[in-house]
């Protein structure tokens, strides 16, 4: 891969991680570099998924079945990530911990 196609795979990256996480209703508790990480990877992840499923991958414009794909894939990994951190932080009985002490 040449470094127009990272610096793109990054690009694309960032706006299939905020389509995911507008795709969610709600609000995700995981700050914006998180979710621009979990675009870039879903945009690699949503590509392999296209490609495998017969969808054509090198067209001359935008491939707009791959984007759904990939933004689908990032919604899915934007819940995910969500729910992991959703989950750390709040303690055993439910309650949201603070400083290391339950209150």
């Amino acid at each position: 891969m040449t470094i127009t196609g990272v610096i793109t795979a990054i690009l694309i990256g960032i706006v299939v991680g905020v389509l995911g996480r507008l795709a969610l209703p709600g609000r995700q508790p995981i700050g914006f570099l998180i979710t621009i990480l979990v675009g870039i990877v879903s945009a690699f992840i949503g590509t392999a998924i296209a490609r495998a499923i017969g969808i054509p991958t090198a067209t001359n414009g935008i491939d707009w079945l791959e984007l759904l794909v990939q933004v689908v894939v990032a919604a899915i990994g934007v819940a995910l990530v969500a729910a992991l951190m959703g989950r750390r932080r709040t303690g055993a009985m439910g309650t949201r911990r603070r400083g290391g002490m339950l209150r």
